[in-house]
């Protein structure tokens, strides 16, 4: 890979990516000869050593479980699982960690507001606003909330560019409104959708607003208090943290107006034969033994993220992707979906008559690792008219220099399948 481009330099001095590579064991390891080039950071993000180390630390000397114990490892294992809550909250500014509640995900976090708010609130008729946008985590469970409650969808378009087509929302925007669930940034596009214009339409008719955050929180400094939103869904795996643990956000009268999503151990107060009364918030939405070595790794991803500094990485990846996008654009045959004037760092595109599952792999056996599929937007895909499009997804430890050969790459692979 060639030098620095004198470009290039200004930008490395915000944030130097070299400077936290040495951090991520596994971004040293060559893939069918190559040095690993890693652009899947939208499906999960790579680990540090730190986050690695305190799982390891966990099972080592702390593992036992939460909540129940007065055992000296017990203590521990519960101190820190709860020291995770505290900094899942001060991560994205709520005001108590009795307001986050610990899931596997985003995809659990939605289901569970769909199951417990929605279950409890929607009547039929009512409706439920998304955008055609939507990842199938935050479309299917409401298909399925509102076909058990004889409620409808109501959906944003997108336009050609990729945004939100307002006059719509304003158009479908009603008194039968009574949730609106939205992306935050799309996988697909890139998007950074408008979250505070959409939360104060949604607010000034009464309407409680859901974020799915998965692609935002990892990439953009987040302040729900600011945003207002009512529920802000988000994932550690997509953050550094492991897999398997994430959070959902609610504002307090909510969660406490709530019924439980799952029964079982911890989320009770009391219990007789043929009835129960519920735990506090956020216990009662924690049935069972929780993800304990996940929510420490959660926790150690998030010192990682803010010893960085979330807007430093928010620079830096706005920089590197205008870079791609600008080295991509010059190819023959490149088509990228989604124009947006403000985007992170996801571009899904295809190249000539290439099918995006014959670019992957041809791009792996180079030791690019990309995404190629619908991206689970199945319903994004049909609009556009195309099965699936091919996807580079950048994080704060990808370079220039990563771009400039997958470049290369997408020029030679355009040679090899045009021969």
């Amino acid at each position: 890979m060639e030098a620095l481009q004198s470009e290039k330099i200004n930008i490395k001095t915000t944030l130097d990516p070299y400077k936290y590579r040495p951090d991520f064991p596994i971004l040293s390891q060559k893939v069918h000869d190559n040095t690993l080039v890693y652009f899947d950071n939208a499906a999960t993000t790579q680990k540090p050593i730190q986050v690695i180390e305190s799982i390891n630390q966990y099972y080592r000397i702390s593992n036992a479980n939460v909540h129940r114990a007065i055992h000296l490892l017990g203590e521990r294992a519960t101190n820190g699982y709860e020291e995770a809550r505290v900094r899942a909250a001060r991560f994205i500014n709520a005001e108590s960690e009795r307001q986050i509640v610990f899931t596997r995900g985003t995809t659990e976090s939605i289901n569970l507001v769909a199951n417990s708010w929605g279950r409890k609130f929607l009547e039929p008729g009512d409706e439920i606003i998304l955008t055609e946008m939507e990842h199938h985590s935050n479309l299917i469970p409401w298909q399925l909330l509102t076909h058990q409650m004889g409620a409808k969808l109501r959906f944003i378009p997108f336009k050609a560019d990729g945004t939100l087509d307002f006059p719509v929302f304003e158009q479908i925007l009603s008194n039968k409104t009574k949730l609106v669930a939205v992306i935050h940034m799309s996988n697909v596009f890139g998007t950074i959708n408008p979250i505070k214009r959409i939360i104060r339409m949604a607010h000034d008719r009464g309407v409680p607003v859901l974020l799915d955050a998965a692609q935002s929180v990892p990439h953009l400094p987040i302040d729900v208090q600011n945003l207002d939103c009512d529920f802000l869904a988000f994932s550690g795996h997509k953050m550094l943290g492991p897999t398997g643990i994430g959070a959902l956000y609610a504002k307090v009268r909510l969660l406490e107006n709530m019924d439980p999503y799952q029964g079982g151990g911890e989320m009770i107060s009391s219990v007789w034969l043929e009835n129960a009364t519920w735990n506090e918030i956020p216990h009662k939405f924690e049935a069972g033994t929780p993800n304990i070595a996940g929510a420490f790794g959660f926790k150690a991803a998030m010192d990682y993220l803010d010893n960085i500094g979330m807007q430093k990485i928010t620079l830096y990846e706005q920089a590197i992707t205008t870079y791609a996008l600008d080295k991509m654009m010059e190819i023959d045959g490149m088509i990228i979906y989604g124009s947006a004037p403000e985007r992170g760092g996801a571009i899904s595109f295809n190249l000539g008559n290439i099918h995006p599952h014959d670019l992957a792999h041809y791009l792996d056996q180079q030791g690019i690792a990309v995404r190629a599929g619908h991206h689970c937007a199945q319903t994004v895909m049909r609009k556009l008219n195309i099965a699936a499009t091919t996807r580079a997804s950048f994080y704060f430890y990808n370079t220039f220099e990563e771009v400039d050969y997958f470049v290369e790459q997408l020029k030679s692979a355009v040679a090899f399948f045009n021969f």
